[in-house]
């Protein structure tokens, strides 16, 4: 991965912890800050799970390891996937960078805390709620959507390129 790949994913890992110091300084108190009222507030939680809460409810001594083990096997798996793949492949490393810097900010928390601070809380009304969530796990996300379409670009061309020897052309 390129130089400025890197710098993505250190700006979602300041933007990331500099809003969960935010959030723990603002929110921790049981206080929750309404953005539009029925959808979309600000609210602090703990999650030991991974993202959107996956697995908060799992109650093992091995968890927080478990956790953290599987987080540094993701990062050196980015890394070095990173370096295999073709450089004009720019959504793939903006995609493989931000995914990268939403899991070492959601391990940083996990070392340092032993939970992730999550804040970000969608809702529908009283009725439905999203997850609380936070910058690193929207970056996580954002990162294997934009792999998705990465890979769906690339096998379009894939098969071009295909097609086209097969014909002889």
């Amino acid at each position: 991965m390129k130089i400025k790949y890197y710098l993505a994913a250190l700006i979602v890992l300041i933007l990331d912890y500099a809003t969960k110091q935010w959030a723990f300084a603002a929110l921790a108190s049981s206080r929750t800050i309404e953005i539009i009222p029925g959808f979309f507030r600000f609210s602090y939680a703990q999650n030991t799970g991974v993202a959107f809460g996956l697995f908060d409810s799992v109650e093992s001594a091995w968890k927080p390891y478990a956790l953290a083990s599987l987080a540094v096997l993701a990062i050196i798996g980015i890394f070095f996937y990173g370096r295999q793949m073709a450089g004009e492949r720019k959504w793939l490393h903006l995609a493989l960078a931000l995914t990268a810097g939403g899991i070492i900010g959601n391990l940083a928390d996990r070392i340092f805390r032993g939970y992730v601070i999550d804040f970000i809380e969608w809702h529908i009304r009283e009725i439905y709620y999203w997850p609380n969530f936070n910058i690193a796990d929207s970056a996580i996300t954002i990162g294997v959507a934009l792999l998705l379409i990465d890979t769906i670009i690339f096998s379009n061309t894939a098969e071009v390129q295909e097609r086209s020897l097969g014909d002889g052309h």
